[in-house]
């Protein structure tokens, strides 16, 4: 039960929780100072939410899950953990989060845990069965973990990172939707995926990558807190990891699980690489 509970909450995916830091580099250079004790009780209280909202959806999908050969061991799914324990489970994870987010001493924390729990509700009750608002939906979880990244360190989210993180939020969740329909996801176990099919996804993921791409660079120009003369240090990293990702979704058919591709080598050294970069160019060191 133990490990079943442990699975539910998904801790690999609390990977996707690297958006609450994305804002940090670019604070720090702006001039914010970071007070690591309720950026980190924040950071813990955005796992602890998202954990609650996959043990809520595994609960409700239970029964479709079971006749899909990538879901079915899930540990609702396999009958490991009672559909209740795990609803008490999320409910348990989801106050915690809640009193993690208020003990940061920020109050637009806690509204921002309030709005991604009850937007994950909103897709779990059915908004994940109308398409592009499912698409929506799940790309509103990523920006809300940049806005909570900006209220943790008192810093105001700019118009440029916005765009780019939700543009880039949502080329990831309709490559999500590509990947459901290689893996033949019934549309009777998700009825939005009626409502696309792969040239509008294709096109669709082409025109967000392409914005989120454009849209850093000229975050890059326009914003005052590079040096001059490093604006672009880390641009190529960005690109590559964009393109990289557009192109295993075609190639390989791969994309429905983010957090699988991020541990690619390829995706690792990019990201170790951007951060270096990022460093250089911000002036950090």
């Amino acid at each position: 039960m133990l490990a079943g509970l442990i699975r539910l909450a998904r801790p690999k995916d609390w990977l996707k929780n690297v958006f609450v830091i994305m804002p940090l580099p670019f604070a720090l250079a702006a001039g914010a100072s970071l007070d690591a004790v309720p950026f980190l009780l924040g950071l813990l209280a955005m796992c602890l939410a998202s954990s609650a909202t996959y043990a809520l959806n595994d609960t409700r999908d239970a029964e479709a899950d079971r006749s899909n050969p990538r879901k079915r061991d899930r540990p609702v799914a396999a009958g490991v953990v009672p559909p209740r324990v795990a609803l008490v489970f999320a409910a348990v994870l989801a106050a915690a989060a809640l009193e993690l987010a208020f003990a940061t001493g920020r109050p637009l924390a806690s509204v921002l845990i309030v709005v991604y729990l009850a937007a994950n509700l909103v897709y779990s009750l059915g908004g994940k069965n109308v398409p592009l608002f499912d698409v929506f939906l799940l790309s509103s979880g990523y920006v809300l973990r940049v806005f909570l990244g900006c209220a943790l360190l008192a810093v105001a989210a700019s118009n440029w990172l916005l765009l780019c993180s939700s543009t880039l939020a949502l080329f990831m969740a309709l490559t999500k939707r590509r990947g459901d329909l290689l893996d033949g996801v019934d549309p009777e176990h998700r009825p939005s995926l009626r409502g696309y099919n792969m040239q509008f996804l294709d096109q669709a993921m082409g025109i967000t990558a392409g914005t989120a791409l454009v849209s850093y660079a000229l975050y890059s120009i326009e914003a005052d807190v590079f040096v001059p003369g490093r604006e672009f240090a880390s641009l190529p990293f960005v690109a590559f990891v964009i393109l990289d990702y557009l192109r295993i979704a075609h190639t390989e058919g791969e994309g429905a699980s983010p957090v699988d591709l991020v541990f690619r080598p390829a995706f690792v050294l990019a990201g170790a690489g951007w951060a270096v970069a990022a460093g250089w160019s911000l002036g950090i060191y």
